[in-house]
């Protein structure tokens, strides 16, 4: 995984008066410009669209409280997920809700 070395973390009120201070570099005419089937062009051109019937799986609301668990899981199995980087155990829960939502019916 490739660190991104140029994010820069800033606060609400940091982020209001940068603003008020006119450091805002959103070039908001062009965003007010660009029409609603350029959008969905970019969308499409990015590399990071969800897949297709995503909402499908969407979950409405707050999601249920979290339950931490004791589990043991095959090194392997816990290995392929590790790799994916950080968020791997978010992307265990959503494999196994998807198992339990396919088996509800």
């Amino acid at each position: 995984m490739v660190k991104k070395t140029n994010i820069v973390r800033y606060s609400a009120d940091e982020l209001a008066a940068m603003v008020a201070r006119g450091d805002d570099r959103t070039d908001w005419d062009r965003v007010k410009r660009t029409t609603s089937a350029e959008i969905e062009a970019q969308a499409k051109a990015d590399g990071d669209l969800a897949p297709e019937g995503w909402q499908h799986n969407a979950i409405m609301g707050l999601p249920p409280k979290k339950e931490p668990v004791n589990l043991r899981i095959d090194s392997d199995v816990l290995d392929w997920f590790r790799q994916s980087g950080k968020g791997y155990q978010t992307r265990m829960n959503n494999v196994l809700r998807a198992f339990v939502t396919s088996r509800r019916g």
